[in-house]
């Protein structure tokens, strides 16, 4: 069975990779929930639909630039160890 990059961060990696495991990252997590709800008792509903888009687009550029570097990432250690290998 052929296992492609796409399929590894799709299927498994990207669900284990945004576990919450550590108290920094329950820490941080609460910190995102409570600017959260401060920004929308301060915004208007059209305000808040606004920056809830700006958000998503934010959340979608990580996740691009996060998968990007997962998959360069692979390839480099990939070419190491070949290179390594070939060079012994």
């Amino acid at each position: 069975m052929k296992i492609s990059l796409d399929d590894l961060w799709n299927e498994y990696l990207f669900e284990k990779c945004s576990e919450i495991e550590s108290d920094e990252e329950r820490k941080l997590t609460k910190r995102i929930a409570e600017l959260h709800n401060k920004v929308n008792y301060l915004l208007n509903e059209d305000q808040q639909k606004a920056v809830e888009e700006y958000i998503g687009a934010l959340y979608d550029i990580d996740a691009f630039f996060v998968k990007k570097a997962f998959f360069k990432g692979c390839r480099f250690a990939v070419s190491f160890f070949i290179d390594t290998a070939l060079n012994k």
